[in-house]
């Protein structure tokens, strides 16, 4: 004799195959898994991912929610991005140059191509003459005690041409259309007034000088065939503790370009930008200062900042005041006693999303490479600074501002166009449209709780969902 539930198991078998017999769907179907609309990379707070394509299907639709909505509109646009990256520093360059050929060729191939395993960088700042983490203090034109060379007969690029060079035409091998920003930190100390790499001004007898220091450094790197696409006036000139350092006021920075390093590049027939301040978002007034002088303004190609201090939106400041003149943010460390994720967040939600909303052309964090013992450095110079890429030998370990800058550099190229994107709640957001027309959206959960919301792009939406402090890249 069957038992009940056997009976009751072949009476609906029985019920079911008549369904199908007559032509009616199954009363249980497997669900369609759609078409995936939108990439989506994600990197999240632990570690547990890092830049990873996710699998997850995101098809556009029109299905009604009650969620936020990132609304993108690409017929309102914004400044040209011109790139992504790092300061390859001299400690950079060095550390990487002294790889195995073979490894090295492979880690820059990762950062600087364009394949399905790089990440893409399309900006390099490099320090004109020593930075602090150089391994030694030095300057193109460093002269014995008391001595002087008005003539700058003495000026030697040697110093770069160990690693920097080197290093800088492998990577214009692999990406020749990287762009390059050159930043001094110091003057050469016999035309300063305090004789020293630290702190002191430019005396103004040597601003004429000064100003053929830059196009001589200019030539030089082209004559080795490294273009200079733009120039910062000073790093930091309000800061003059480092080593080396150098501190210029505004009144004192205008006179220079205007009178100087303006016609100077102007003579030389030199077409590398002058971008002034490279300091902290705390004082906009100083680049407004200088820009609202007409005869210093009409050499400058825009404003750079650094986010030691102050409000990212001081950039937004300076360009309403001076719509004509373009931004660029081009440093921010981490530090050796940062945590993972409180870094990651804090930098995109200020550096990539904060700069690039604030009309930035480029968003770059500090030093590319450090050793385990975050060196090399100068004397005074930064001993905690922690770079995108601990080498150490030819092993290589990347830290979080590796992927930080990767979040961005590897899906935006440069030429893309920020487009408007607007912004629910603590659902940080920037938007791009790429040369290629696809389009870019940066999404961090700046909130303490998990997020589902919307990506509305020409009247459908994607719902996806990222957890707090979660970075999303979504490309479609």
């Amino acid at each position: 004799m069957l038992s009940n539930q056997k009976l009751f198991s072949l009476i609906a078998s029985a019920a079911m195959l008549m369904n199908v017999a007559c032509g009616q769907k199954k009363p249980v179907e497997t669900p369609t898994t759609g078409t995936n609309d939108v990439a989506m990379w994600l990197t999240k707070p632990d570690q547990s991912v890092l830049l990873k394509q996710q699998s997850t299907v995101l098809s556009f639709g029109t299905s009604s929610n009650t969620n936020p909505t990132i609304d993108i509109d690409t017929t309102t646009q914004y400044q040209t991005v011109d790139g992504f990256g790092y300061t390859l520093t001299g400690g950079s360059a060095q550390l990487i140059n002294d790889m195995i050929a073979t490894d090295r060729a492979n880690l820059l191939n990762e950062l600087f191509g364009n394949s399905a395993n790089s990440i893409g960088i399309s900006y390099l700042r490099v320090s004109l003459g020593a930075s602090d983490l150089s391994s030694a203090v030095f300057s193109y034109n460093d002269l014995p005690s008391g001595q002087t060379d008005p003539t700058l007969a003495q000026f030697s690029l040697s110093f770069d041409t160990v690693n920097v060079v080197p290093v800088l035409k492998q990577i214009l091998a692999i990406n020749p259309n990287i762009k390059i920003l050159a930043s001094p930190w110091s003057a050469p100390v016999w035309m300063k007034d305090n004789n020293s790499s630290i702190g002191g001004s430019l005396l103004p007898q040597y601003y004429s000088v000064y100003a053929q220091y830059f196009v001589k450094y200019i030539q030089a790197m082209k004559a080795r065939g490294i273009t200079i696409d733009a120039v910062t006036v000073q790093n930091e000139p309000q800061h003059g503790g480092n080593n080396p350092s150098m501190v210029m006021s505004a009144a004192q920075q205008a006179d220079f370009v205007k009178n100087h390093l303006g016609p100077a590049f102007r003579s030389a027939n030199l077409n590398t930008k002058i971008i002034i301040w490279d300091h902290n978002c705390d004082n906009p007034n100083y680049p407004i200062t200088i820009l609202n002088d007409a005869g210093a303004k009409q050499f400058i190609d825009g404003s750079a900042f650094h986010l030691y201090a102050g409000d990212i939106s001081a950039m937004s400041t300076v360009r309403n005041a001076h719509p004509d003149k373009n931004l660029y943010f081009t440093e921010q460390w981490t530090s050796a006693d940062g945590d993972f994720g409180g870094d990651l967040i804090w930098h995109m939600r200020n550096v990539i999303i904060g700069s690039m909303r604030n009309w930035s052309k480029v968003a770059l964090e500090w030093n590319l490479a450090n050793d385990p013992s975050f060196r090399p450095y100068t004397p005074g110079g930064c001993s905690k600074c922690k770079g995108a890429l601990t080498i150490n030998g030819s092993n290589v370990t990347r830290n979080v501002s590796y992927y930080i800058v990767a979040q961005a550099s590897k899906f935006v190229p440069a030429g893309s166009i920020r487009i408007n994107s607007t912004l629910p709640g603590t659902l940080y957001n920037v938007c791009f449209k790429r040369p290629d027309g696809k389009k870019v959206l940066i999404v961090l959960n700046d909130g303490s709780r998990s997020s589902t919301f919307n990506i509305k792009h020409n009247g459908k939406w994607v719902t996806t969902t990222l957890a707090a402090g979660d970075v999303a890249t979504y490309i479609w």
